[in-house]
């Protein structure tokens, strides 16, 4: 049988939420929102453009530095002015097709991202741990190979989940949880079974959650070699080289590992809580990422002040 059929009286279209008990207040809301996308995409432009035109940057850090603001503008790009429309101009509608799109993407640059922050991880553990290898293991090809394997595994990881939401049955639940498509929201509103669902969307977390658990042990290994220094200064010099990667490592699985707890352990959740921090994993990442690059990295920080005539 045929599942979404729209034509014989199912679900013709979902409604996104913003927050709710604030709808009087969601254009103000939306200013906020608009100043962290546009301060978004401009950050991690920068970062590309730097990245692009300075030969002196050409090397494997600031490559895997290019792949991660891809990630966060597509991260951002295929959710804000989702949530912009809502907050914004008060349209909550959207088609089925046009959501299992939106939740692809979403889904897809972020385990991009996920993979991304797995890569810079490995590249801090060899510049740490094995420098003299560093140059002959990661060189530019090798590189330009990651990023290829990085995103063909990203695609085909979430590309069935606009399918199997697809076969499903929506008859009368039209309400999502968010201003936003994602997949464990949608395939709740389904009156069909959606087991396959629930499977391989826990398939695709502990995916993620992988990631996560080799790049902790990364750290564990740069830790044991940094601790074995002997000269206090070097210690924290070559730790510094990790601090950029260790903000975007909790500004992105942090609000993951708080929503996946409060959704398993909490007894009483707040709707507004969860909509806050699943907004904030969306919205902060793409933000302070650039932020803090171009803080921290000093190379990243001279160019960049060097374009705009400062010394």
């Amino acid at each position: 049988m045929s599942t979404l059929n729209i034509s014989e009286g199912m679900v013709s279209t979902f409604l996104l939420i913003g927050i709710p008990g604030l709808e009087h207040i969601h254009i103000w809301i939306s200013i906020p929102i608009c100043f962290m996308y546009i301060t978004a995409a401009l950050g991690n432009c920068t970062i590309l453009f730097i990245i692009k035109t300075e030969p002196s940057l050409h090397e494997p850090m600031y490559y895997f530095l290019s792949m991660l603001a891809i990630s966060d503008m597509g991260l951002s790009f295929s959710s804000v002015p989702t949530m912009l429309r809502v907050f914004l101009f008060n349209s909550p509608g959207v088609s089925p097709n046009a959501c299992f799109t939106q939740e692809f993407f979403i889904h897809g640059f972020t385990d991009m991202e996920s993979s991304v922050l797995l890569i810079m991880s490995f590249d801090r553990f060899l510049a740490i741990c094995n420098p003299l290898r560093y140059s002959s293991i990661l060189t530019s090809a090798r590189v330009t190979q990651l990023g290829l394997v990085l995103a063909i595994n990203s695609i085909l990881l979430v590309l069935p989940l606009p399918f199997i939401l697809k076969r499903l049955i929506y008859c009368k639940k039209r309400l999502l949880s968010h201003s936003y498509c994602l997949h464990q929201d949608v395939m709740k509103l389904a009156c069909s079974d959606n087991r396959i669902n629930f499977i391989y969307g826990f398939f695709v977390a502990l995916c993620m959650m992988s990631d996560l658990a080799f790049i902790v042990i990364s750290y564990i290994f740069i830790l044991k070699t940094v601790m074995g220094i002997a000269s206090h200064g070097e210690r924290l010099k070559a730790f510094n080289t990790c601090i950029c990667h260790i903000c975007a490592v909790l500004t992105f699985y942090v609000p993951i590992i708080t929503l996946a707890a409060m959704h398993r352990f909490a007894k009483h959740k707040s709707p507004l809580t969860m909509i806050i921090i699943a907004d904030v994993f969306l919205m902060v990442p793409p933000l302070m990422n650039p932020i803090v690059y171009c803080v921290k990295t000093r190379k990243i920080r001279e160019k960049i002040l060097g374009r705009l005539g400062w010394k």
